[in-house]
């Protein structure tokens, strides 16, 4: 892999997981979901890359 390549996907990587990092800890407190609610968000945010946290925190905080 070529060294530019890989200087420019680690800070991607990093904010992705700092991302679902914070959804995480958010859903793993949050009491006020329902079970199937809470398991669609888990989902989403874990395998839905950049825009699945996003929409989490937009959407699913509010909620």
């Amino acid at each position: 892999m070529d060294a530019t390549l890989l200087a420019a996907l680690i800070p991607l990587i990093v904010i992705e997981l700092g991302l679902k990092l914070i959804c995480y800890l958010d859903w793993r407190t949050r009491e006020t979901f329902g079970a199937q609610e809470r398991t669609i968000w888990l989902l989403v945010f874990l395998f839905i890359s950049t825009i699945g946290p996003i929409a989490y925190l937009v959407k699913g905080r509010r909620s």
